[in-house]
């Protein structure tokens, strides 16, 4: 008759209870029977060191090491309130600006002992609440979510959470706690004012198909219509493409295709990103076309290449970093506050536009 299947301690690759890692998480009894002292010692090596003699800490450490053991932070945080965690919640990181505001937040909360939970959110809405159900499910002591639309379910899971919200990188009248950002809306009008007072009057938009690229491309288009009703025999136009999530360079290429083919003598074309602009100006070299002498082009960002292209790019620049720095110490001023009570902050760190080779044709005037 054959083995039993019962016999588990006899099945290959099987060591029983006495392996910790075969019943799940290593336990702090684990760390303490390796390293032969109570598992009371244990806990004092590790969260009071001074307590115990420089022998017993770097016998728990060996054993703690041997075993692979993960102090649990939750129960810690269960009697404190406090988990020392952040969830910081952005569309992608695949676009270097979001991820100079991760990084930003990440290193000023270092400072304090706090940990950063990531988040992907995508530019839906239902991708986002997907994501602020997970987040708010692991206890975090705040939350800091790109952009200021969300669904009706998470404003009230947020604010049901009863801890600090910063949104970023956007505007609102009606903020859920913190905001630090900008306007998109005053961006595209800026870029608008700047361009017409170069000389353009023909105007493409190549824009990825986002929230924050559709206040952009609103604010720019009604400055435009404001000029066109102040000089209606001026020519000025606008026609708008929007390319496909995530911004590329194929995504830019192609929309400049679309606007030229639609607006052959267009003369100036603003993008939504630094990337879609890059796109932009491979198809129009592509054609033979000089930039900026007959074809000028517009970025957003003002990513690390943008100064470093050929003609240099004109672009928006925004501070992520200083965003980031920004909301990590604001949450820390809340979290170290006598009574955090939700005061509701808002702060616009602006932009600036970087006027480089790509817009300044020869000879252009302002008519």
């Amino acid at each position: 008759m054959g083995r039993s299947s019962d016999s588990r301690s006899e099945r290959p690759g099987h060591h029983g209870r006495d392996n910790p890692r075969a019943t799940g998480a290593v336990r702090l009894s684990d760390v303490a029977a390796a390293a032969g002292v109570a598992a009371m010692t244990v806990s004092r090596a590790l969260n009071q060191p001074e307590l115990v003699s420089e022998r017993t800490r770097e016998r728990v450490q060996r054993a703690v090491i041997e075993t692979g053991y993960v102090p649990n932070r939750v129960a810690g945080a269960l009697a404190s309130s406090r988990s020392k965690m952040v969830a910081v919640l952005v569309p992608t990181v695949a676009h270097s600006l979001f991820a100079d505001v991760v990084q930003s937040i990440t290193d000023t909360l270092a400072l304090e002992g706090y940990q950063v939970l990531l988040g992907l959110t995508g530019y839906q809405m239902q991708e986002e609440a997907a994501v602020v159900d997970t987040v708010l499910s692991r206890r975090p002591d705040a939350v800091v979510v790109a952009g200021t639309r969300h669904s009706e379910t998470t404003r009230a899971r947020l604010n049901a959470a009863r801890i600090p919200v910063v949104e970023i990188w956007d505007m609102s009248d009606d903020p859920l706690d913190m905001l630090i950002g900008f306007s998109h809306h005053a961006v595209g009008a800026a870029v608008a004012d700047y361009l017409l007072g170069c000389g353009y009057r023909r105007f493409g938009q190549a824009m990825a198909d986002d929230p924050r690229s559709h206040q952009r491309a609103d604010g720019f288009n009604e400055r435009i219509q404001k000029a066109q009703e102040g000089r209606p025999d001026a020519g000025i136009q606008v026609t708008t493409c929007w390319a496909d999530l995530p911004a590329s360079l194929a995504g830019g290429r192609a929309a400049a295709a679309s606007l030229l083919e639609e607006m052959p003598d267009c003369e100036a074309i603003v993008c939504g990103s630094d990337t879609l602009a890059m796109g932009v100006m491979a198809e129009a070299q592509s054609r033979g076309m000089a930039i900026p002498e007959t074809l000028a082009v517009m970025g957003f960002g003002d990513m690390s290449f943008a100064a470093a292209t050929w003609p240099a790019l004109s672009t928006v620049r925004i501070d992520g970093a200083e965003i980031g720095r920004l909301t990590a110490e604001h949450l820390l001023g809340r979290f170290n506050a006598p009574s955090p009570a939700p005061v509701r902050d808002v702060l616009d760190v602006g932009f600036e536009i970087m006027a480089r080779q790509t817009t300044l044709a020869t000879g252009r005037q302002t008519n």
